[in-house]
């Protein structure tokens, strides 16, 4: 695609970039309200069974993922069409999903800038190493990776680190708005848990809010994993980058059942947002239909999602992830070398 026909493209979808007021309106209200609902009825099933309040719980947190999307839309400024509505909205939903607004919006807006581009790296996105700095790096540095890396700690620990230690600690060098966001929002938390702690107990919120919070975890990692980290996504150097090709061949059509495109709030379209991000979620799915080139983005279903799991490194060679099995040669080699060049030769001798 030449630059013209990117320009076009992105032109056509950032028509979409409208915030409806009466449509974010309806979907605060059927994400909110079923929210509290379900963590009210989690509480008063504790009274039947504690088996009976976790999987209502487990629900409730699919919710968050939605509550996070409308979070996620604020950061945008792209959920309503008042700036100071979506920092309103945006601060409260991030309260209810444990995500500061400022320091998120600052991250995730690098993500955007950078997605693809492996000369910027580090910040608002899912660690990659390729395959030429894996198999250079110290065994140290390879350990880490593959710890990271592990699907137990990425998706069972994940949630805590990122809820518990990422999210309530300023970034060094962070300006004064951005620190008082941070501060503002764990005195709220704290204020939150603590008022429904006395209300009905340590043990039934405990019960209650661990699932919600773990399962909206788990989903919402799964989903920014699986919406980058797919068999020949998109990665350049700085000099051959190019954003259009980054958000259309970086980033998938994650095609979802029904139901569970509704509760992740469109976010499967991922490609649509990564074009224009100004797009809210509630048209992401109309700028998908009626732009025709975005029919011939990357889909990966649930079933095929599964496989992105191996993919470890990225081979910059051959334009595609891969497992750590499929570098196990190369790192071989690599260890004869290093034999090689440690024994002394009789011609030194």
């Amino acid at each position: 695609m030449n630059k013209d026909k990117q320009r076009e493209l992105k032109k056509s979808v950032s028509a979409f970039a409208k915030p409806d007021t009466k449509a974010g309106i309806r979907q605060l209200i059927n994400t909110v309200i079923p929210f509290v609902l379900l963590w009210v009825l989690a509480y008063a099933s504790l009274s039947v069974s504690v088996w009976l309040a976790v999987p209502v719980a487990m629900i409730a947190g699919g919710f968050v993922i939605r509550l996070f999307i409308i979070f996620h839309d604020c950061t945008h400024q792209s959920f309503l069409k008042s700036q100071k509505a979506n920092r309103i909205i945006g601060t409260i939903t991030g309260i209810l999903t444990l995500f500061p607004f400022d320091k998120w919006k600052r991250s995730h807006s690098i993500h955007h800038a950078t997605s693809g581009n492996l000369d910027k790296r580090g910040t608002g996105d899912i660690w990659v190493m390729t395959v030429d700095e894996y198999i250079k790096a110290s065994w140290k540095e390879r350990l880490a990776y593959r710890i990271y890396r592990n699907p137990i700690v990425m998706f069972g620990f994940g949630p805590l680190y990122l809820f518990l230690v990422s999210n309530r600690f300023n970034r060094k060098g962070a300006k004064k708005k951005e620190r008082m966001n941070t501060y503002v929002t764990n005195v709220a938390v704290v204020s939150l848990y603590s008022l429904l702690i006395w209300a009905i107990g340590w043990e039934a919120f405990l019960i209650i809010q661990i699932p919600v919070l773990y399962v909206s975890g788990i989903l919402g990692i799964w989903l920014f994993y699986v919406q980058h980290q797919f068999e020949d996504s998109y990665f350049e150097d700085e000099s051959e980058w190019d954003f259009v090709k980054a958000a259309v061949d970086g980033s998938s059509y994650y095609k979802l059942p029904k139901v569970l495109q509704w509760v992740s709030g469109n976010i499967g379209f991922h490609h649509v947002h990564h074009l224009a991000p100004r797009v809210p979620n509630y048209a992401l799915e109309e700028a998908h239909e009626k732009t025709p080139p975005l029919k011939h983005a990357t889909t990966i279903t649930l079933a095929t999602s599964l496989e992105s799991i191996r993919f470890r490194l990225y081979d910059t060679e051959n334009k595609t992830f891969v497992s750590f099995k499929e570098v196990k040669p190369l790192l071989k080699k690599k260890r004869v070398a290093m034999l090689d060049q440690r024994q002394p030769s009789f011609l030194d001798e």
